[in-house]
């Protein structure tokens, strides 16, 4: 996985639905105090796009995508969509997005703040100090596998049914992106698979079992996902890297940000093999508090951290971003969803403000 450089990069904002015009606007101040000059546009996808072109991704969406050197989404969906045939709902639109930009490598870390330990829905001793990054599969698998469809059988009953299908290509691509984080972390690498009942994960087991000779300095263990699922809960500082398929991926990811206090504090980066990136945060669109000015930024803010770092190379600044935010919360600024008793409840508005301002005592101003 290639990092880059890059001058006068180009960043398109996707909004997209629910919070995340709201969260997307809080990370664009960010984007704008930091002393690096930036191409910035903006563009529809999902709902918003449904309501204007009756599609979820429009193509001058995807072309200004293709374009850009880093995307920063916001959220897609809601419940004013729900009724939509499956190839018109907002959710399709971002797959769309993911497939058409090969983005097949899926970064989720889930890092618990100090400040935050008494938010998690783990003891104290057993959370703090986590730091694990997921790498999930992000283009093949059971998501994307055919054949797929419902059927009516012989005696009348529908079935439906779908296929879990990888190369061993596709293995090995991901397992490469997981083999160098790990390199550059702990040296830690756990690959999750079901290779005692699947085959697609016995074949996933041999190949990342075979690409570790060239890693010699990256200790590889295999773990079965229900076992990682336990452990996961169990005894979370055990992991260091995690790898595995997409539907492994998605449901032990937000196991995982779960262990942080809040889905609201996650990141995420979805990147091709050029180091092209979409970083969204890992929550939803939240309709039921949309507009209201509840939803926490800062999600939305260490995505774009993120892509600084694995997109630009600007990992001085993403860093400075990350202490904003550590700076803000030691302040015991809070949002709702990580709010206790005795801290400051704030708002979206007020949680951005903080961040900009730490960032600007920082040295990050223009």
């Amino acid at each position: 996985m290639s990092v880059k450089t890059v001058k006068g990069a180009k960043i398109l904002l996707l909004a997209g639905d629910g919070i995340g015009p709201e969260i997307v606007a809080e990370a664009h101040k960010v984007l704008m105090a930091l002393p690096f000059e930036f191409e910035i546009e903006e563009a529809l996808i999902g709902g918003a796009a449904i309501e204007l072109y009756d599609q979820p991704l429009p193509k001058d969406t995807l072309l200004k995508a293709q374009q850009a050197d880093l995307i920063l989404l916001g959220a897609v969906g809601g419940p004013k969509w729900d009724a939509l045939s499956n190839h018109l709902r907002p959710e399709k639109g971002l797959l769309q997005l993911r497939s058409a930009l090969g983005l097949f490598a899926n970064l989720r870390p889930a890092v618990l703040y100090p400040e935050l330990v008494q938010a998690s829905s783990l003891k104290p001793e057993v959370v703090s100090g986590l730091d694990i990054m997921i790498v999930r599969e992000l283009t093949g698998g059971i998501y994307f596998g055919e054949p797929r469809g419902v059927r009516t059988l012989e005696n009348g009953e529908q079935q439906a049914y779908n296929t879990d299908v990888y190369t061993e290509s596709e293995i090995k691509r991901i397992a490469r992106v997981a083999f160098e984080l790990a390199q550059k972390r702990d040296k830690k690498l756990c690959s999750v698979d079901k290779a005692n009942v699947l085959e697609v994960t016995q074949l996933w087991r041999k190949t990342v079992e075979a690409l570790s000779v060239e890693y010699p300095d990256v200790v590889l263990s295999h773990m079965y996902v229900d076992n990682a699922a336990m452990q996961l809960v169990k005894a979370p500082k055990q992991f260091d890297v995690i790898v595995t398929g997409n539907l492994f991926g998605d449901i032990l990811s937000d196991e995982a940000a779960m262990l942080t206090g809040s889905i609201g504090m996650l990141p995420s980066a979805s990147l091709n093999g050029s180091a092209q990136g979409l970083y969204e945060p890992c929550h939803g669109s939240a309709p039921d508090i949309a507009g209201q000015g509840l939803a926490n930024p800062l999600a939305t803010i260490l995505s774009l951290a993120m892509g600084l770092r694995y997109t630009l190379g600007l990992t001085d600044m993403a860093l400075m971003i990350e202490s904003a935010v550590k700076k803000a919360l030691a302040q015991g600024l809070r949002t709702p969803d990580i709010y206790e008793p005795g801290l400051e409840k704030v708002g979206t508005v007020q949680m951005g403000d903080a961040v900009v301002r730490e960032l600007k005592q920082l040295g990050g101003s223009k």
